[in-house]
């Protein structure tokens, strides 16, 4: 008889200041078994502070703190992944940039705290996840911000921040994937974008995301999927801020969003079977503010959400099985200020629950769902648009919604 192969992995990782996390990683065949236990008891910190003046080329700049990582895969055999993670520390990463002068090449900065992260993926073969997340009271943040506003970025500007508490990330391609994944956050998540500039005649987007709890897996080539999913958010409050500024832009935009438990899944073949268990009730938070006073396209647009899930099968099969639970304020705010330009763009979405599911038309797709969700927090959008002088165009939208659910069958596409 032959065993299947064992690997045992334990320890505590973190990182430093300009350090990214360490992550474990496994690649394994033939009915291996990973035992993996991570404990992160301090806290981890990552910072850059940026002063330059006239470049003459990019400016790219990344910033990345986390708790726990893992990463596993397997090539035409099979794994079994059994996980267990905790962070019981702050995660810290900040970015500061003061650019002077002319940037002449496109500014490209992320920036990315997180408490624990779990990557699995499957080629040809078979994977089944045990996994359990958990962070904590603490503070998952990151920050990024553009001190000077005499800024000139004149190739235009990519820059985000991401807050996320906990993330599983399942592949698949012509494979199985299975299993288990369980969430909990109680710590409060953070994230901000704050951008002071004085003329950008490019495009230009600035955003920012925070989530407690995050799920996704992505699969195709004939692939089958059948999750168990439970995700607990309880912290204190989940938010995401973007403020955009410049005197003149040619091309701005200002984003955030909020999510306090997000689960996606997305097939390209076989079946897709998603059960997921969603309970939220921290205060959750979205605001982004996009200022200019001379502006070309200038955008403002903040999506708040309880609880999220998204199952999609461009295949035959899909089954869901829902419930979802929010008792959390759930906020977002969009706001534009300026004083002369074209076209205005401004939008706020904000739900308590949320779920979506689809099968494939052309294929005589099959879709059953079982959903219940219940919602107690208040839930509120907003949207507040200035044009001191004049504009060609402005598009304002706000939506709010307590509980919302769509099951359709649709065409792939061509």
């Amino acid at each position: 008889m032959v065993r299947p192969a064992r690997i045992r992995l334990a320890g505590t990782i973190g990182a430093t200041l300009l350090c990214a996390a360490v992550a474990t990683e496994a690649l394994a065949q033939d009915g291996a078994i990973v035992l993996n236990n991570q404990i992160q008891m301090g806290d981890v910190v990552a910072g850059q502070t940026l002063n330059v003046v006239d470049a003459e080329e990019q400016v790219t700049v990344s910033t990345s703190a986390r708790g726990n990582s893992f990463s596993g895969a397997v090539e035409n055999g099979s794994i079994t992944v059994d996980s267990t993670q905790e962070m019981h520390g702050d995660a810290l990463a900040t970015t500061t940039m003061t650019l002077g002068g002319d940037t002449a090449g496109r500014l490209t900065a992320t920036t990315q705290a997180g408490g624990n992260y779990l990557a699995a993926g499957a080629y040809g073969a078979d994977l089944r996840v045990d996994a359990s997340q958990l962070v904590t009271d603490g503070e998952i943040a990151a920050n990024s911000t553009i001190t000077n506003d005499s800024a000139r970025l004149l190739a235009g500007a990519t820059v985000d921040t991401s807050a996320i508490g906990n993330t599983a990330a399942l592949g698949g391609d012509g494979s199985t994937v299975s299993g288990v994944i369980s969430q909990g956050s109680s710590a409060t998540i953070r994230s901000s974008n704050l951008a002071s500039t004085q003329y950008i005649p490019a495009q230009a987007a600035f955003s920012s995301q925070a989530i407690a709890n995050a799920v996704a897996v992505n699969s195709d080539a004939a692939s089958n999927q059948s999750l168990y999913v439970r995700q607990r958010s309880t912290g204190d409050l989940i938010e995401a801020g973007t403020s955009a500024n410049a005197g003149n832009a040619w091309d701005l935009a200002g984003r955030a969003r909020a999510n306090a438990n997000q689960a996606v899944f997305q097939n390209q073949g076989g079946a897709l079977i998603a059960e997921t268990d969603q309970a939220n009730a921290a205060r959750v938070r979205a605001t982004a503010i996009t200022t200019s006073y001379d502006f070309g396209a200038a955008e403002a647009y903040a999506r708040a959400a309880g609880n999220e899930v998204s199952v999609g099968n461009n295949d035959v099969y899909v089954e869901i099985d829902n419930t979802q639970f929010n008792s959390g304020g759930v906020d977002s705010t969009a706001t534009f200020s300026g004083t002369n330009g074209y076209d205005v763009y401004v939008g706020a979405d904000a739900v308590g629950n949320s779920v979506t599911g689809y099968a494939c038309s052309e294929c005589a797709g099959y879709l059953t769902a079982t959903n219940v969700q219940t919602n107690n927090g208040s839930v509120t959008a907003s949207a507040h648009t200035t044009v001191a002088g004049s504009a060609r165009a402005v598009i304002t939208g706000t939506n709010a919604v307590g509980n919302a659910a769509t099951f359709y069958v649709s065409s792939p596409g061509p």
